[in-house]
C-alpha cells in the first residue's frame, strides 16, 4: 500500500481584517483571500500535508509563496539538497495569490535613476545587470516544463497620467537606453490608443520590453508542483509558533510537530509575523493594495476600450494603479488600499478603485464585478528587497522587501537564496550585502505617516 501525506485540516474561514502590523500571525489553515486567481486557477495540487510528528531536515523554508518555492526548487535542483517548506495556511496563502498578476523588470520601489543618487552609477549598472538576469530566470522558470500560468508577453507600458510627467519619462528613457544601453521606447497617446489600449488619462507612455502577465494562482500553484517533484515536501497548516536554536541546529514549532533544520530560509514576505524571529521584526512596512475584476466585456466594450494588448500597464501616480486585460475577456486594475486591516472592508477604498477604472476606460462607467479583494505588500522602509543572511553565521536566511515587483523577482530571489544557503557567494551589491532596515519600535507608528502622506499623494498626482 502506497503511504500518503495526512490529510490537511479543513480550511478555516478567511479574515478579510488581518493585519501583519497588528496581529500575532497568520492564522493557521486559514482559506484563501477571494481572488480571481484563486477562482479560476482550478483545484489547488497535492501538498505533503501538515506535519505531523517531530521531523529533521537539511533546510526549513518558511512562507510557500513564490520566493519560498523558487528557494525551495533551487535548493532541490541545482544543489541537491534536503528542504521541508513549512506554510502556516492554504499553500501560496498571501501575496502570491494575490497579486495583479504582472512581471516587470524592477524589484523593489525605486527608478534606475534613484539608484544613481543612492548607490552612484557603477553599482547601479551592476544592479540593473542583476535585474536583467532575473526576468531570464523567470521566463526561463516559467517556460519549465510543468509551469502553466498563461503568459501575455508585450513587454510593460509605463503610462504618463497627467501632461505633466512626461518629462520625467522622457528623461528615465534617455537614462535606461543611454546609460544601461536597455530598449526603452517612447510613445504617443496617439500610438498607444492605436495599437495597445485606449487608456483615456494617458498622455505618452513609456514602453520597456520586458514585461509579462501571468495567472498568479496557475504560476504559484506550478510551482508547488515542480518543487515537490524535485523532492521538496509541502507542509500547509504549519505555523511556526516557536523558534529555538542550540548546538547549530533551528528547532521550529509547529502544531503538529517541531522541525529541526541546519538553516532557515525566511520567505514570509509582507506575511511576515511579528513574532516569527527578532531578526526579521519591524523590518517591512506592511502596505495593504486593493483588486478587482469585472465581468467578461463585451465586443463593443472591448472596442471602446481598445484591447489589444495583456501586457502589464502601470501609470505614473505615487499611489500608482495597475492594470491588464485578461484572456477571458475580463479587465483587472488594483492600487493603494486601507492603511489598515481594520478598514479594508471600508466600502470606499473599492469606490476610489472604480473610479480609477472609469476614468481610465470611461465605456466600463458601472460596470459589474465579478471578484473584489485585497492583499499586503512588502515595502521595505528603504524601497529596497535584500536576500541576505539575517546576522553571520546564523544560518538563517531571508528574501524579502520587493514593494509591489516580486512576481517577476521573486524566481531570482530564491535562486539567490538558495545559494547563499548552500554557502556561495554573492555579487556585491547592496541587496546582497546588508540587511533590511530596522526601524524599532517606531515602525508601527508609521501609519501616521501614512494616514498624512495619501491625502497629499492625492493631491500631488491629480491637482498640483
Amino acid at each position: 500500500m502506497l503511504d500518503r501525506p495526512p490529510a490537511t485540516p479543513l480550511r478555516t474561514a478567511y479574515d478579510p481584517r488581518y493585519d501583519p502590523l497588528t496581529d500575532a500571525g497568520p492564522g493557521r489553515s486559514r482559506d484563501y483571500a477571494p481572488t480571481y486567481w484563486i477562482g479560476t486557477a482550478g483545484p489547488a495540487p497535492e501538498d505533503d500535508g501538515p506535519v505531523t510528528a517531530d521531523i529533521d531536515v537539511e533546510v526549513a523554508v518558511i512562507g510557500s509563496g513564490y520566493t519560498g518555492l523558487s528557494t525551495a526548487i533551487h535548493l532541490a535542483r541545482d544543489h541537491g539538497i534536503e528542504v521541508a517548506v513549512l506554510e502556516a495556511n492554504a499553500v501560496a496563502w498571501g501575496c502570491s495569490t494575490r497579486n495583479g498578476g504582472q512581471a516587470q523588470i524592477s524589484a523593489g520601489r525605486l527608478k534606475r535613476s534613484e539608484w544613481i543618487a543612492r548607490y552612484g552609477l557603477d553599482t547601479a549598472k551592476r544592479l540593473h545587470a542583476e535585474i536583467v538576469e532575473a526576468f531570464d530566470i523567470f521566463n526561463d522558470l516559467i517556460g519549465s516544463d510543468g509551469i502553466d500560468c498563461d503568459p501575455q508577453p508585450g513587454g510593460h507600458f509605463y503610462i504618463a497620467h497627467r501632461a505633466k510627467v512626461m518629462p520625467k519619462l522622457v528623461a528615465e528613457a534617455r537614462l535606461l537606453n543611454e546609460v544601461f544601453g536597455y530598449g526603452a521606447r517612447l510613445m504617443s497617446r496617439e500610438e498607444l490608443h492605436a495599437c495597445h489600449v485606449k487608456d483615456q488619462e494617458a498622455h505618452g507612455v513609456m514602453w520597456e520590453p520586458d514585461g509579462t502577465s501571468i495567472h498568479a494562482a496557475k504560476l504559484a500553484f506550478s510551482y508547488i508542483r515542480l518543487a515537490r517533484r524535485l523532492g521538496a515536501k509541502v507542509h500547509p497548516s504549519s505555523p511556526v509558533e516557536g523558534w529555538t536554536t542550540k548546538g547549530g541546529y533551528h528547532y521550529l514549532r509547529t502544531p503538529g510537530g517541531t522541525v529541526c533544520a541546519r538553516r532557515v530560509a525566511i520567505a514570509t514576505a509582507g506575511y511576515t509575523p511579528p513574532g516569527l524571529d527578532r531578526r526579521t521584526r519591524h523590518r517591512l512596512m506592511p502596505v495593504l493594495s486593493n483588486s478587482i475584476v469585472t465581468r467578461v466585456l463585451t465586443d463593443e466594450e472591448r472596442a471602446a476600450c481598445g484591447f489589444r494588448t495583456g501586457s502589464p500597464l502601470t501609470d505614473t501616480r505615487t499611489l500608482r494603479h495597475y492594470y491588464r486585460y485578461l484572456p477571458d475577456g475580463r479587465v483587472q486594475i488594483g492600487s493603494r488600499s486601507a492603511i489598515t486591516g481594520r478598514d479594508a472592508e471600508n466600502p470606499r477604498h473599492l469606490e476610489l478603485l472604480k473610479k480609477g477604472l472609469y476614468r481610465k476606460f470611461p465605456a466600463l462607467t458601472g460596470i459589474s464585478l465579478d471578484y473584489s479583494w485585497w492583499g499586503w505588500v512588502d515595502v521595505s522602509h528603504d524601497m529596497m528587497p535584500r536576500i541576505t543572511e539575517a546576522e553571520p553565521g546564523s544560518g538563517v536566511f531571508y528574501a524579502m522587501g520587493y514593494g509591489g515587483n516580486g512576481v517577476m523577482y521573486s524566481a531570482q530571489a530564491g535562486r539567490r537564496m538558495a545559494q547563499l544557503v548552500a554557502g556561495e557567494r554573492l555579487p556585491e551589491l547592496p541587496i546582497f550585502g546588508s540587511a533590511l532596515p530596522h526601524h524599532g519600535p517606531l515602525t508601527p507608528f508609521r501609519r501616521l505617516g501614512q494616514r498624512m502622506l495619501y491625502p497629499w499623494y492625492q493631491l500631488r498626482d491629480e491637482t498640483l
